[in-house]
């Protein structure tokens, strides 16, 4: 089974391009909804983070707003959380995998979006970065409920810059055109992870 690796900074349209690729039939792990289960009341990140951040859960569940606010512009704050929530979702994702496999599934995708920054393209055969001018993904960005310019800043930060992503692409999807443009090379890359997993069981 063939393994995409789909990234993209924040505001690139990845998501939506995840979603494309569920359209055509692949499985595709979210790394995100991963983590959200993880914090979810009774996920098996509460406990742990509630002992190393104390109050950051409420009801049960961990408040993303108040855990962001304790990590976001500290360094061993947030190596103390990567610590604690990568072993959890690495487990989840290899659940993921088997599942695929045993389903027969030719290829699948990883929706990742710090694939790069923690290595996660090593366990890829092929990676896929989603892209969109500056001044889209910013606009994009700041229309969300509840973000602001020094959150978006300081989440940027955190992430590899757009143009060194692409760099080390094996494809570049650029979402500044509209949904059919996209769909358009989903299904072109789809129907190439299919050859080539077919290729290889020759």
């Amino acid at each position: 089974m063939i393994i995409l690796g789909l990234t993209g900074s924040i505001g690139m349209g990845k998501s939506a391009t995840a979603s494309l690729f569920r359209e055509e039939g692949v499985p595709v792990y979210d790394a995100d909804a991963a983590v959200h289960g993880l914090y979810a009341q009774g996920g098996a990140a509460v406990k742990p983070l509630e002992d190393a951040f104390p109050g950051v859960t409420d009801a049960g569940a961990v408040d993303r707003t108040k855990l962001r606010a304790r990590v976001l512009n500290d360094p061993e704050a947030m190596k103390r959380l990567e610590s604690i929530v990568h072993p959890l979702a690495g487990q989840a994702q290899l659940d993921f995998r088997r599942a695929a496999y045993a389903e027969g599934a030719p290829f699948a995708v990883l929706d990742i979006p710090l694939l790069f920054e923690t290595g996660g393209d090593q366990r890829c055969d092929y990676t896929l970065v989603v892209t969109a001018p500056a001044h889209v993904q910013r606009e994009r960005v700041l229309s969300r409920p509840g973000m602001n310019a020094e959150t978006f800043e300081a989440i940027l930060a955190r992430q590899m810059p757009d143009a060194d992503k692409r760099a080390r692409a094996d494809f570049i999807l650029s979402t500044a055109h509209g949904f059919d443009y996209a769909r358009d090379h989903v299904r072109a890359i789809v129907r190439l992870m299919i050859r080539l997993a077919e290729e290889t069981h020759r």
